[in-house]
């Protein structure tokens, strides 16, 4: 039997392991570098009258516009910091880098002050469970260093699914 490989990666767990670090990558990697690319090209003003006038279009911006609002650079900085070998951890701040702009790019598009400011409740409700998930975020990273050096520790495995279940649910939109 072959060894783990990029071609045994499965869309779910990986999907699923961005949301848990709050980088929620599959959700906006490209959207900002087309967004740029357009905006560069003198078009901010076609993609404003496009979120106003498309139904589509707009739906689709707020779906990503949601992504961006649950997404948080800072927590995913937290996993780099502690879990990720030193020769990765500049690309772990190029994709950190790759969200703020592209936060930054949405908000240019959509001409809101806030992400999913043009949503209240959604806003309001990002905004109450994140002081929750940061710390549960922060124990995870902590459990899942320590499993490194004890990866047999049942107590452990037993924290780190409770963590899992508790950022999902926290995240509302995985799990």
């Amino acid at each position: 039997k072959q060894g783990p490989d990029i071609s045994t990666l499965r869309a779910i767990p990986w999907i699923f392991a961005w949301t848990q670090t709050r980088l929620n990558l599959p959700g906006w990697l490209g959207v900002g570098a087309a967004l740029k690319e357009q905006i560069e090209a003198g078009n901010l003003h076609v993609l404003q009258k496009m979120y106003q006038e498309w139904p589509f279009f707009q739906s689709t911006i707020d779906l990503i516009e949601m992504i961006l609002a649950k997404s948080d650079p800072r927590v995913h900085a937290q996993y780099d910091a502690r879990l990720v070998d030193d020769e990765l951890k500049p690309l772990g701040s190029l994709l950190r880098d790759g969200l703020q702009e592209t936060m930054e790019l949405m908000l240019a598009v959509t001409g809101h002050s806030n992400l999913s400011s043009s949503n209240r409740t959604l806003r309001r409700l990002i905004d109450e469970r994140n002081p929750y998930l940061d710390v549960i975020n922060l124990l995870q990273v902590e459990i899942l260093h320590q499993l490194r050096e004890e990866d047999n520790n049942s107590a452990l495995r037993d924290a780190l699914l409770i963590s899992i279940n508790g950022i999902a649910a926290g995240m509302r939109n995985t799990g």
